[in-house]
């Protein structure tokens, strides 16, 4: 078969990564990089061996785009590409705006076109390997802290806890029919409403709770998942892509002059055998999608619930502003 054409729009940090991986990858070819910056997009397309343009009039020369630009974009970007017949994957949140987002789910329906959400924890190896073993989850914790990056204007909620709301609806199998948050903006540099810390709960209607945690303000990077069932509790690094199983099997107190406490736990370390790149496997899904391989109407089904959560997140929940 030959490679998938592939149009990149857009050549910031995360642009950046998918030119690498497209032009990598022997299924695809990076046909044109698109960015309104002349400078960017000429850098990337030169590393990655395609052609620069400013925009796409005709997208008769390729099988795919790659939607990469700022969120306020993705809607115009997405919907020429979908109208075209074109297989979109459009980098998360399809929109902040849940109506925009809807109308993208709509005309991928309506033009029977795949749309991939970039919701990349989804392919992180650790996480695959989780879902395999997890069977009866009662609890997940999920802490998402970032360092301050200037270049992120848009709130936390949709930049970040996004993953996290996605991660507990599929351990669900459900959406939550709870939801309750606290938002603070605290750095003088972000923007009226636009909240730096999102602290979630969910709770889901066969009883699994969720708190998500997730923050722009810290002093270290943090990614971890813990899930909780009656016998097991399951901890991913979600940079690492390393997973710990462990099993509580018995405490005692010590007595004499090594009074204190003892607990026994069991650790299993489970091998993944598959540790490639989320970015690659999210790709390779994509374009599996785009040959008709996958089940697209699942794939569009996936795709606004987290979004909603979000959405009736942000709507909801007042943003505190931290006084400094």
């Amino acid at each position: 078969m030959s490679p998938l054409r592939i149009a990149l729009v857009g050549s910031g940090m995360m642009g950046s990564l998918h030119a690498r991986v497209i032009a990598q990858h022997l299924s695809t070819e990076l046909t044109f990089v698109v960015d309104t910056d002349a400078t960017r997009g000429l850098a990337t397309a030169e590393t990655w061996g395609s052609k620069w343009v400013p925009d796409l009039d005709d997208f008769g020369a390729i099988d795919a785009l790659v939607v990469a630009t700022p969120s306020e974009t993705h809607l115009e970007w997405a919907l020429r590409s979908l109208d075209a017949g074109r297989p979109t994957l459009v980098e998360k949140p399809l929109s902040q705006d849940l109506d925009e987002a809807r109308r993208l789910v709509e005309a991928s329906e309506a033009n029977g076109v795949p749309l991939v959400c970039g919701l990349l924890e989804r392919f992180n190896p650790a996480v695959l390997k989780m879902h395999e073993i997890v069977e009866n989850p009662v609890h997940v914790n999920v802490v998402r802290h970032s360092p301050h990056t200037p270049r992120i204007t848009q709130g936390v909620a949709f930049d970040l806890a996004i993953h996290d709301v996605d991660l507990a609806i599929r351990l669900a199998g459900e959406r939550p029919d709870r939801v309750q948050a606290q938002l603070s903006r605290c750095h003088p540099t972000s923007p009226p409403g636009s909240e730096d810390i999102a602290e979630i709960a969910l709770s889901f209607p066969r009883g699994l709770v969720a708190g998500l945690s997730a923050s722009r303000v810290s002093q270290r990077k943090l990614r971890t998942l813990q899930v909780a069932e009656l016998e097991r509790l399951i901890e991913v690094d979600l940079l690492r892509r390393d997973i710990t199983v462990y099993h509580h099997v018995g405490a005692d107190f010590l007595e004499g002059r090594q009074t204190g406490y003892r607990q026994q736990t069991v650790i299993d370390i489970p091998a993944i055998l598959d540790a490639r790149e989320p970015l690659v496997t999210q790709l390779e899904h994509f374009v599996a999608l785009a040959a008709g391989a996958g089940d697209v109407d699942a794939e569009r089904r996936s795709i606004l619930p987290p979004h909603e959560v979000l959405d009736q997140i942000v709507g909801s929940a007042r943003v505190a502003e931290a006084t400094r």
